[in-house]
């Protein structure tokens, strides 16, 4: 019925990467050119946030402390996101729909304006942009309310609502990346084990959430990213594209044929329907004329599977009028007289809708969490060195396509954290540690350049 995502993984993999790639180059960009002014330079004193309320790390504390310190933030942090989801599940599970896209509004215009207005600011105080304060609100205020116009509101282009989704993740990735870097690697490692056991275990938050909104067949209630595939409507269903045929047997014996939309044949056959000429139609097999005469009068022609045929009570009139039904029909054709109504198959033109609009909104989506903490975890490994942030984005890549290949074997929702984050994790210190001495140290020694 649905089409295999490995029939496209390479479309889906790039729909998906794309935007994972841009949002960590952009976090990139802004860590370091923002480096030396505030509020997201690394010597600045860290800010008190929902990831640290037990503990803010100073860099006068042990390491154990820091370590310890780090352990008790995660905890807590993982701890306030499971109650925030439950309390949404909950939400959408008596059906206050409302409240939570009213939720969501307030939350991406609050990200926008306050959060991405601050870092605009930052951006405009480090590169001197010369640029009044009326023009700057307006600026921000139109950014920020056509961005939440494009990500809640239908009629908008999907590039558009893409590409907010994204820069939202580049402002809250860039504001994560204040955290002090104890606090953020544990903060990673928490987040990706927390994804797996709510995803799929069972009773998990975030596997309650797509099990509801696959039963009522609606949208999740969350900010999510969609790489819509580029398959038309009709390629999911051959028979969509053939409709019906109307032909015409003249007077001199040739048949002429003409396509008609299913819309169309509909529309005839309600018309004919409250019609008292046309209540019923008999149905026979059609037989060529001129030159198929030699052929059997029981023989079915080739040009068409079954037929329907109107002869006019006119005598003076030999013209025939049929209306051909496609040869995958599976409807069996009654010999007696019956209604055309009964013969146009109306619940399976409504099932193939169907199936054509499920084929239509198929797409792998994103949550909004998982660009936030790739970018913060690529942010995080530029404070450092740029070798660290190479090894980290090649193993989140490589984690995302894996994660999207056994989605496609599993067909069924899966978390994107866990093999991404811990593969950067890996990388990450086994680049810090063991690749970037011996790199460094061979290049000091001119054995390699």
């Amino acid at each position: 019925m649905e089409s295999s995502i490995l029939e496209s993984i390479g479309q889906e993999i790039i729909g998906v990467m794309s935007p994972v790639s841009l949002c960590m180059l952009l976090v990139v960009l802004l860590v370091y050119s923002l480096s030396d002014s505030n509020p997201f330079s690394s010597s600045s004193a860290p800010i008190r946030t929902a990831a640290n309320l037990v503990y803010l790390e100073n860099p006068s504390d042990t390491t154990a402390q820091k370590l310890e310190g780090a352990l008790l933030n995660a905890l807590v942090f993982v701890i306030l996101i499971a109650i925030v989801t439950f309390v949404l599940v909950l939400l959408y599970y008596y059906n206050f729909t409302n409240f939570l896209k009213n939720y969501m509004r307030f939350s991406a215009f609050f990200v926008l304006g306050t959060m991405g207005g601050s870092i605009f600011l930052s951006i405009i105080q480090h590169f001197s942009i010369p640029i009044d304060s009326i023009t700057c609100f307006l600026l921000l205020f139109n950014y920020t309310i056509v961005g939440v116009l494009s990500m809640f509101s239908g009629g908008m282009p999907i590039v558009l609502r893409q590409g907010y989704m994204v820069s939202l993740g580049i402002i809250v990735a860039t504001w994560f990346t204040k955290l002090p870097e104890w606090t953020t690697w544990v903060l990673l490692v928490a987040l990706a084990l927390y994804d797996l056991v709510a995803v799929l275990a069972p009773g998990g938050p975030l596997k309650l959430l797509v099990e509801l909104a696959s039963s009522r067949d609606e949208e999740l209630p969350a900010l999510v990213y969609e790489a819509r595939p580029t398959v038309s409507r009709n390629e999911g269903n051959p028979r969509s594209t053939l409709g019906h045929l109307v032909a015409g047997v003249s007077d001199s014996g040739s048949v002429e044929l003409q396509a008609v939309s299913n819309n169309n044949v509909r529309r005839d056959g309600a018309e004919n329907r409250r019609s008292p000429e046309y209540t019923a139609i008999q149905v026979r097999n059609l037989e060529y004329v001129e030159g198929e005469r030699n052929r059997d009068e029981g023989e079915r022609s080739p040009l068409v599977g079954h037929s329907r045929e109107r002869y006019s009570s006119d005598s003076n009139s030999s013209e025939y009028s049929t209306v051909i039904h496609n040869r995958e029909s599976e409807a069996s054709v009654d010999e007696e007289m019956s209604p055309l109504v009964d013969l146009l198959g109306m619940d399976n033109e409504r099932e193939h809708e169907r199936r054509d609009s499920v084929v239509a909104s198929r797409g792998i989506k994103l949550g909004l969490g998982d660009f936030v903490f790739y970018s913060v975890l690529v942010g995080r490994a530029a404070m450092y060195d740029l070798m660290t942030v190479y090894a980290c984005y090649l193993a989140i890549i490589s984690g995302l396509g894996c994660t999207l290949i056994l989605l496609s074997v599993c067909h069924r929702a899966l978390p994107a954290l866990p093999i991404s984050i811990t593969l950067g994790v890996i990388f990450y210190f086994l680049t810090r540690l063991l690749m970037e001495p011996f790199v460094v140290g061979m290049a000091t020694n001119l054995m390699m350049f």
